[in-house]
């Protein structure tokens, strides 16, 4: 049996959809049967059933926690804000700092442990647990990287792309994160290969771990009370980044409702979760159209998970670019809960690519009279027959299975040098 010790910087699935993916990945690698310890920085006491999970404290007494509290104080007090400036300085923030060497005092224990693998998981775009690895080259050799997402910002894809203070820094650390870790891992064969481009040593050390289709207990949970089984419901849930415009989704759903008036009494549209700026626009279309319902904030996984089962189309909706390496969270909720997918993303996109170039229900999110054409089809179909409106993708399921997964790691070499 493989032992193996996670660094997490959150294990809450509800803070983030990055967290909620890791931790989807480790009660899937639990399940198969290996021996699974996780140390994360959440910041609260959290546990996940059946598996071994410690917390790392956050160093309260240091220099760069103290300079982290004063530049908060300076912001709240007198809007004075420093972290562009400092940035540019430094590469990264007086908290990343302190982070990076609070989860420094654990990797010790971690090493004396002696595990077969040391995987570290991110939260998004922040990858506190990768540098605190980079200060024991004793752990390489054991040590697997976990990339949910393109980094620096630099080095996304347009329109995600832009330069952050320190950027150089940033550039540097990550690329040595890509050289001295024996191993990396990517959710997306896009993002890996995006990834490698910049940082060609991915290209050798990388596998593809999908994010994983795991079992969920919920408990009685609420649903919304404009939620209507009976209804034709069309769900996007998600963060809708300022890059993923819902535009080009609501006025090709207006659309096909203005050419189906008969739908205008059992059809809806929920979009739910943060919507940066685009929660003016929600809200309009929320007031004006009866049909369409908006909660614009973060909303319980559980509610979200619930209603993917229920809903009749689950949305994936990306951004308008050239090419979209990015695998959504939610994709294997969606992908599990067997109801048809309408796809909004880029023509090269991780998201078309697993569902392959035949796959009907594929759109630009500006493609407005396409889109309305796709949901009228879906509509038609559900009307039709309830029972056989499915997505039936088993290959996809088995993709973002926990036996996918045991395959991936048991395949990655064994090491034999021990720590």
């Amino acid at each position: 049996m493989k032992k193996i010790i996670f660094i997490a910087e959150s294990i809450d699935k509800n803070d983030s959809s990055c967290s909620k993916c890791n931790v989807a990945m480790i009660q899937n690698l639990k399940a198969t049967g290996f021996d699974v310890i996780v140390y994360h920085y959440t910041r609260r006491p959290i546990e996940l059933e059946g598996i071994d999970c410690r917390p790392i404290k956050e160093i309260k007494w240091s220099i760069n926690y103290v300079l982290s509290r004063m530049q908060r104080l300076l912001k709240r007090n007198f809007n004075l804000e420093m972290h562009q400036f400092l940035e540019k300085i430094f590469g990264f923030s007086f908290t990343l700092y302190n982070d990076v060497n609070s989860i420094k005092r654990i990797v010790n224990e971690v090493l004396d442990l002696n595990p077969d693998l040391i995987v570290t998981v991110s939260k998004g775009t922040s990858f506190r647990p990768h540098y605190a690895m980079l200060s024991f080259p004793n752990s390489h050799h054991k040590w697997l990287a976990n990339i949910h997402d393109p980094y620096p910002f630099h080095f996304n894809p347009r329109p995600y792309n832009w330069v952050e203070p320190g950027y150089a820094k940033k550039e540097q650390w990550f690329r040595l994160v890509s050289e001295k870790a024996k191993y990396s891992s990517f959710p997306s064969q896009l993002l890996k290969e995006w990834m490698g481009s910049y940082f060609p040593s991915f290209l050798d050390s990388g596998v593809i771990i999908p994010h994983q289709i795991t079992e969920y207990h919920m408990g009685n949970v609420q649903l919304p009370s404009f939620f209507n089984d009976a209804n034709f419901t069309l769900l996007h849930a998600g963060n809708l980044m300022p890059q993923r415009s819902p535009k080009g989704l609501l006025e090709g759903y207006l659309l096909f409702l203005e050419n189906n008036p008969e739908a205008k009494s059992n059809a809806n549209l929920l979009m739910l979760g943060p919507t940066h700026s685009y929660g003016p626009m929600l809200e309009h279309y929320d007031n004006k159209f009866p049909s369409i319902h908006a909660i614009p904030k973060q909303v319980n996984f559980d509610v979200i998970y619930v209603l993917q089962q229920k809903v009749s189309v689950n949305i994936i909706l990306e951004s308008k670019s050239e090419i979209s390496p990015f695998l959504p969270g939610k994709f294997p909720h969606c992908v599990e809960a067997n109801k048809p997918i309408l796809l909004l993303a880029p023509y090269y996109s991780e998201t078309r690519r697993l569902f392959g170039n035949d796959y009907e229900n594929w759109a630009e999110i500006d493609e407005i009279p396409k889109i309305a054409r796709l949901i009228e089809k879906m509509y038609k179909q559900w009307k039709s027959d309830k029972s056989s409106f499915l997505l039936n993708r088993t290959d996809l399921i088995e993709y973002c299975s926990k036996e996918f997964l045991k395959r991936t790691i048991d395949n990655i070499p064994q090491n034999e040098a021990k720590i």
